[in-house]
């Protein structure tokens, strides 16, 4: 049993979409639409738009669209169902008994307590003897108990089943700590504790909720570290350690690291507006949270070994059409017997002391900067051979900037400056290489829109066994989400080329025949973000009033012709196979 239609009508009513949306983006209203900077993808030009008559979001660049419901899907990483109990509670509605979304609710918020007294039973033992080595560790790293009850650290026991028999003492079943991946399974069917001898890191989400952890071993053992895999409460490409924390600073930035001792040693030393992606390299959806904060600036602090300068670059390319001004945040070499060793935020707290990271913090350089520097280092700009690779790779990176804007600007009279290139020389090549580049987009595009695969995903570039007749049956579904009062008669279904558009088509009409006005959220249960997507980007496209029914009697005109003529070549195809096996007989048989 579904969740009931007429709920689901009456809670899309009661939750308008722009009153959802204002609490994650920017919202501006002009031109009968408001418009922000995507929640989804990273941007500094808005192309997220929301129509609040037609109740329906759609974004130009990454091509997410649809209703309330699949906003808060996209938003919080939700299931419909989920997402349907997230606005019911929001509304004050209560959702209609239905076995499935109530299991799905009570498996996640089982699982969040038992995270919850996991990471309890984790504390108390590192407050008891068996705790005592994990508490030595965490003197080594003058991290203080204050600071280790800030974080809810905890300690593993150096045992195969301690965890696992305390909370099935507390009433939870091995499925359930499977599930939350506190648990592994061995070859021989038995359970035992994923963590053990391990320093423990609870991940609590922004909401205070214990969603994972981390860990560390406290002696030379490997694996070093050792993170939860992703859960149906926990995924780490949507998580940043110490978020929970740093959302509330007062600083203007955040300072993004690579490991959560990193956050834990900057957190304690004042820094309290760290964070550090969870194992993992920075994603677009980290970025997203960070956005979401509303903290305007970010300054990336990684190791500053190779690895690092590598995982920098990496990060700074993901970050380049965000709308966060970026910074980064180089740590010198700590000497030692005269030699230069790397060091991490948490070596540079200790050796060099709090006040000297506050003034790196203050002069560190733009992302920018950083990239032109890291391509400098690479050539000997004394030679022409190497100012001519660097005028070969500088421009790459100079056309990613607008042209005409002040960035590009600046950074070419800098690389100029840096290379002894007459400036109006490298404009010229720089502009090249954005031509050329855009070319290459192009190229790409057409070639993705030829050979788009055939699955049931339909991406805006797809490819369409019978074109002509599929934008006749994308036009009947736009103006059925238009006005279903222009059908006299049900569409011509039977007739349509593309099975997902038929499918889509009739979810459409059923609910119409019900009494229903169609909307897009109808289809949020069936579809996923590709397909609404789609659906949404037909749905934007105009329709004249005034000439309305006359497209729809021509696109009803064109699905029959296009019909025939597939009948038609099927007819005649068919009577060429069977000559084919008559002639191969009569062979056979002479």
């Amino acid at each position: 049993m579904a969740i009931p239609a007429q709920f689901v009508d009456e809670l899309i009513a009661r939750c308008r979409l722009e009153e959802i949306a204002a609490q994650y983006v920017s919202l501006q209203y002009r031109g009968g639409r408001y418009w922000a900077c995507c929640p989804f993808h990273n941007e500094k030009t808005p192309s997220f738009t929301l129509s609040p008559e037609r109740q329906q979001f759609y974004c130009f660049g990454c091509h997410k669209g649809g209703g309330v419901i699949t906003f808060v899907r996209e938003i919080e990483n939700l299931s419909y169902q989920e997402a349907v109990y997230f606005l019911a509670r929001r509304a004050g509605m209560t959702v209609p008994e239905e076995a499935s979304a109530v299991n799905a609710q009570r498996r996640r918020a089982r699982i969040l307590q038992l995270n919850r007294d996991a990471a309890r039973f984790y504390h108390q033992l590192l407050l008891s003897p068996q705790g005592q080595s994990v508490r030595d560790y965490l003197s080594r790293r003058q991290i203080t108990r204050r600071t280790a009850v800030k974080f809810g650290m905890g300690a593993s026991a150096d045992a195969w089943d301690v965890l696992l028999n305390a909370m099935v003492q507390q009433g939870y079943e091995k499925q359930e700590l499977l599930d939350a991946g506190l648990i592994v399974r061995n070859q021989k069917g038995g359970f035992y504790d994923k963590f053990r001898n391990r320093l423990m890191l609870p991940v609590i989400s922004t909401r205070g909720d214990v969603i994972a952890f981390g860990s560390r071993v406290t002696d030379n053992s490997q694996p070093k570290y050792m993170n939860s895999a992703d859960t149906p409460v926990y995924s780490k490409r949507r998580t940043l350690y110490g978020l929970n924390f740093a959302k509330k600073t007062k600083r203007s930035n955040l300072i993004l690291c690579e490991g959560n001792l990193d956050v834990v040693t900057l957190h304690q030393a004042g820094f309290d507006n760290a964070v550090a992606t969870m194992g993992t390299a920075l994603t677009g959806e980290q970025i997203g949270e960070i956005v979401r904060t509303g903290i305007p600036e970010l300054i990336v602090c990684y190791d500053n070994d190779s690895a690092g300068q590598s995982a920098t670059l990496k990060a700074l390319s993901l970050l380049h059409h965000a709308a966060l001004k970026v910074r980064v945040l180089q740590l010198p070499l700590r000497m030692v017997n005269g030699s230069g060793v790397k060091q991490d935020p948490d070596d540079f707290i200790k050796f060099q002391g709090s006040a000297a990271f506050e003034r790196l913090l203050r002069e560190c350089e733009t992302a920018a900067a950083y990239r032109m520097n890291c391509i400098a280092a690479k050539y000997d700009l004394s030679t022409d051979d190497g100012r001519l690779s660097f005028s070969n790779e500088i421009r790459e990176f100079l056309a990613t900037f607008p042209a005409n804007s002040a960035e590009r600007e600046i950074y070419t009279a800098r690389a100029a400056e840096m290379s002894r290139i007459p400036k109006d020389i490298l404009s010229r090549e720089t502009q090249k290489a954005e031509n050329r580049s855009r070319n290459r987009r192009r190229r790409m595009e057409e070639r993705r829109a030829v050979y788009a695969p055939q699955t049931t995903v339909l991406p805006l570039s797809m490819r369409y066994e019978n074109p002509r007749s599929a934008r006749a049956e994308e036009g009947i579904i736009r103006l059925l989400l238009y006005d279903s009062g222009l059908f006299t008669e049900a569409p011509p279904l039977d007739l349509f080329s593309s099975p997902e558009l038929r499918e889509i088509c009739s979810m459409l009409w059923n609910a119409c025949e019900s009494g229903r006005r169609p909307a897009l959220d109808m289809l949020a249960e069936k579809l996923d973000a590709g397909q609404m997507g789609h659906i949404t980007a037909i749905s934007e496209q105009p329709v004249m009033p005034q000439d309305a029914r006359k497209a729809l009697s021509d696109y009803i005109q064109v699905i029959r012709e296009q019909a025939e003529m597939r009948s038609a070549q099927g007819d005649v195809l068919s009577a060429a196979v069977e000559a084919a096996k008559k002639k191969r007989n009569s062979t056979q048989g002479g």
